[in-house]
C-alpha cells in the first residue's frame, strides 16, 4: 500500500514540475489551438465551436487577441462575428455583426486568450493549495503504512 501511495505521489509531483517548467509552451499551444478553433468555427456546432462559444459567453470576450480576429475567418465572410460575442443578444443583428465598425459597439472587444490565461493563473494558488493538502495526506498515509508494516514484521505471532 505504501508503495502504491508513493508511486501516485511521485506521478503527481512529476506532473506538477512538468506543468511548471513547460507553462509557456502550454500557453503557446493553447493560443495555437484557439486560433485553429476560430479558423474552423462553423454553424454545425461541433465541440470546438461550442467550446469557443462557451469561452466567449462566459468570459465576455471575443476572438483570440480581440474581436477583429474573426475578420480573418471563413465564418466572418458568410455570417459575420458569432452571436456568442454579443454584449446583448437582443441588440445584436446579423447586419451589425458583418460590419466590423458597427460590431465594435455591439460585441466584447477584448480577446479570450489573455482572459483565459489570467483566469487560470489567478486560480493556480487555489489549485496549488489543494494539491499540497492532498500531498500531505498521501505522505501521512505512506508513513503510517510503513509503520504498520514494521509493526507487523516485528511482532510475529506464534503458529498454533
Amino acid at each position: 500500500y505504501a508503495m502504491l501511495l508513493s508511486l501516485i505521489f511521485l506521478i503527481v509531483l512529476v506532473a506538477a514540475v512538468v506543468g511548471f517548467v513547460f507553462r509557456h509552451e502550454i500557453k503557446t499551444n493553447f493560443e495555437t489551438n484557439l486560433n485553429l478553433a476560430l479558423r474552423d468555427y462553423n454553424v454545425t456546432a461541433d465541440w470546438h465551436s461550442e467550446a469557443v462559444d462557451t469561452i466567449q459567453r462566459t468570459l465576455h470576450c471575443c476572438g483570440v487577441q480581440n474581436y477583429s480576429d474573426w475578420e480573418r475567418t471563413d465564418y466572418f465572410t458568410q455570417r459575420g462575428i458569432p452571436r456568442s460575442c454579443c454584449k446583448s443578444q437582443d441588440d445584436c443583428s446579423e447586419e451589425d455583426l458583418k460590419d466590423p465598425s458597427k460590431a465594435k459597439l455591439k460585441v466584447f472587444v477584448d480577446g479570450c486568450f489573455f482572459l483565459v490565461t489570467s483566469t487560470m493563473e489567478s486560480k493556480m494558488s487555489i489549485v496549488a493549495g489543494i494539491s499540497f493538502g492532498i500531498a500531505c495526506f498521501q505522505l501521512i498515509g505512506i508513513i503510517l503504512a510503513c509503520c504498520l508494516s514494521q509493526y507487523i514484521t516485528n511482532n510475529q505471532y506464534e503458529m498454533v
